[in-house]
């Protein structure tokens, strides 16, 4: 993206903050042009990973923090030497998570997501110049773990305090499948009711909305071209959790027993425990004293010692940044392959486990059921058929899962689907909707 001489404060810009990756793009007459962003080797990727690293300090103050694609090298470059945080979007809608300490120094929600988006507005200025304070930012239909008693104003208050801290106090938001369905849009000829799906890391939100020269031409408003949205609070997180619960927990002691020396009979382990491990951002909320203590003492009464080691170990060296990479990794060779093994190795926790593309889909079909009637929730309130939706364009990492798509596939056929920049087509939605507004 070369630097331009236009005004900042009448750029279009389009930002997609996402639970694993972000994106920023620019609109410019009906059309969108993507940021890129630099690895430490010189590669530039068209996302940017929604990671913030806090290197541990070393006597003196802290060094600063990292964010984006160079976090996760540089973690690893420290052996996990530090605080990696991950999923931030994930906590927006929960009252219960208001603030966390990082070597000595209290971050609430709204802080953490800005030092983010601060460092990804830099580095594209860096290429480009000022980016001006106006945005039109996305939003999924339905925030995670939304309740309804609160409903959306409070993750809608501290994505925009967030977005505020970073400079960009002028945000309209906008839901990311509508977004998607313009990026789709700029491929037609004619008019389309189509059904948009968007396959976040946190959020699976679908869009019936009506494409097309009609509605580029205003003969259809935006507010009447949306036929309806609906969304739930899962999707590609979710998916890797099943794994963890399937193949990561029997290993470090799930489902095991321990022998209680007060009452003299043998007790299942608590399976609390494991349901943390199947969220890698709730990893770190075992490293407590209480809880540390309790999984020592369980691991002299284990009856599978060598199980529950491997568990502190995990916990006790910060290691569910890399155990979730290799699980990521497992869900997405069983996209393209039939069989892979999860392999992690740093001692005494080593798996190595043969994973079936057949009983991965056994394991996410709780998932893929509440995908399935968040579906025919929207169809039935928008009072729409099937039959009557001429395309289905799917988006996000999650639609390349094979059993997502089949969804769709048996319900639409395969000639209704399309997809194609499944990371970024919410960013360049988002701008176009931007540039059309500007």
């Amino acid at each position: 993206m070369q630097k331009s001489p236009q005004n900042a404060q009448n750029l279009a810009i389009g930002l997609d903050f996402g639970t694993t990756n972000s994106a920023l793009a620019l609109g410019v007459d009906g059309e969108s042009t993507l940021a890129t962003f630099a690895r430490t080797d010189g590669a530039r990727l068209s996302t940017f990973r929604s990671v913030l690293f806090f290197e541990a300090p070393d006597r003196g103050p802290a060094p600063p923090v990292i964010a984006g694609p160079r976090a996760l090298e540089r973690y690893f470059e420290t052996g996990g030497n530090g605080r990696l945080l991950q999923s931030l979007k994930s906590f927006l809608a929960s009252p219960l998570f208001t603030s966390t300490s990082v070597y000595g120094r209290t971050l609430t929600v709204e802080e953490l997501i800005s030092l983010l988006l601060l460092r990804l507005r830099a580095e594209v200025e860096a290429e480009r110049g000022p980016l001006g304070r106006r945005v039109v930012m996305g939003r999924p239909v339905r925030f995670v773990s939304e309740e309804p008693a609160d409903g959306e104003a409070l993750p809608l208050t501290r994505l925009r305090r967030a977005a505020a801290m970073a400079g960009f106090d002028d945000v309209r938001f906008e839901f990311e499948p509508v977004a998607a369905a313009h990026s789709y849009e700029r491929s037609l000829d004619h008019d389309e009711l189509v059904l948009v799906g968007d396959f976040g890391g946190g959020t699976s939100d679908f869009c019936l909305v009506r494409l097309g020269p009609s509605r580029r031409r205003g003969a259809i408003d935006r507010a009447r071209a949306i036929v309806g949205t609906e969304g739930v609070g899962l999707a590609g997180d979710a998916f890797d959790g099943e794994i963890v619960r399937a193949v990561v927990a029997p290993a470090l002691g799930a489902g095991g027993m321990f022998r209680s020396f007060m009452e003299q009979r043998e007790i299942p382990i608590p399976p609390w425990i494991y349901e943390r491990l199947r969220r890698w951002h709730h990893v770190s909320f075992l490293k407590n004293a209480d809880t540390m203590r309790f999984l020592k003492e369980l691991r002299s009464l284990a009856l599978e010692r060598d199980k529950v080691e491997a568990l502190v170990h995990l916990v006790e060296d910060d290691l569910g940044p890399q155990l979730f990479t290799a699980v990521e990794g497992t869900k997405v060779a069983l996209s393209r392959e039939d069989t892979h093994t999860l392999s992690f190795d740093d001692p005494p926790t080593v798996l190595s486990a043969p994973c079936a593309r057949g009983d991965f889909e056994r394991w996410i079909a709780r998932q893929l059921d509440a995908i399935e009637r968040c579906v025919d929730a929207l169809f039935e309130r928008t009072n729409v058929r099937a039959s009557d939706v001429d395309r289905v364009f799917l988006t996000g990492g999650s639609a390349l899962v094979p059993a997502v798509r089949a969804i769709f596939e048996r319900r639409f056929g395969q000639e209704k689907l399309r997809g194609g920049e499944e990371l970024t087509s919410v960013a360049s939605g988002l701008a176009l909707v931007a540039d059309e507004e500007r």
